[in-house]
């Protein structure tokens, strides 16, 4: 059985200067910003300090902005078969992660297991 958990919050910004949307949500959560180094990751910043293990980011999109949570898993397949089999719609891949749409509306991404501790404080759902 694979295991899965909330790995974090997304702050999506729509058309924003990316630097200056990751300055004022870092400063109103207390965080620090913190630029990845990882190519292709110019549209987002991380978001660190005590998140208490969650992951928690800035992008900029083009869609209207909202927040969406992460679910981080051991087994992208699997988890999205059982959000699908819940009535979750799966909307399209990004790089090494699922969009997904709850029956409610609310999207979703379905992620790789990331943050530090996952494998002690993943929850094992049926």
């Amino acid at each position: 059985m694979h295991k899965s958990r909330l790995g974090g919050f997304i702050i999506d910004c729509e058309n924003a200067d990316l630097d200056e949307a990751a300055s004022f949500w870092a400063s109103a959560l207390g965080l620090s910003t913190e630029a990845s180094e990882d190519a292709g990751e110019e549209k987002y910043r991380a978001l660190g300090g005590k998140t208490r293990d969650m992951h928690i980011e800035v992008q900029t999109v083009d869609h209207p902005s909202r927040v969406h949570l992460d679910i981080e898993t051991d087994d992208i397949p699997a988890e999205v078969a059982r959000l699908e089999k819940l009535g979750a719609r799966r909307l399209s891949e990004v790089r090494e992660w699922v969009v997904m749409q709850a029956p409610t509306g609310q999207r979703f991404c379905v992620v790789p297991a990331h943050t530090e501790n996952f494998e002690s404080q993943a929850n094992n759902w049926k």
